[in-house]
């Protein structure tokens, strides 16, 4: 344990609360099937379009940052090195992730993915105007 206090809680559960905004934001406008990667798996399984409004003209893969807030939460409010732990090798996997899955969306839509990518951030969204 890095340390134990009550207030950390306070983060956390602001955190708690954002990945789980993220998460409905993510979610909206997708089937279940599309958010578990189907489409992908599946030769000739549903339409495929490149999704770039609502949450996503933000932050290319917001799943990521709703899974990063739910890490973080639990790292800050718990104080347990574990969960530290764990969040760096998420962090870790996680860019891994993102860099096979820009990869296979550039393969798959080619320039207007590229234009997309120059234009909207992986994971940290920037703050104030576009």
């Amino acid at each position: 344990m890095l340390y134990r206090t009550a207030w950390t809680w306070l983060p956390a559960a602001l955190l708690f609360a954002a990945g789980l905004w993220i998460y409905r934001r993510s979610g909206a406008g997708f089937s279940a099937a599309q958010l578990g990667g189907l489409p992908e798996l599946i030769p000739g399984h549903g339409e495929q379009r490149l999704a770039t409004s609502g949450i996503r003209s933000r932050v290319r893969h917001p799943v990521y940052l709703g899974h990063l807030c739910e890490m973080l939460a639990w790292s800050f409010g718990t104080g347990l090195v574990v969960c530290y732990s764990l969040t760096g090798f998420a962090v870790i996997t996680g860019a891994v992730m993102i860099r096979l899955e820009d990869r296979e969306l550039e393969r798959r839509f080619g320039e207007e993915y590229r234009e997309y990518r120059r234009k909207v951030p992986a994971v940290v969204p920037r703050l104030g105007a576009r």
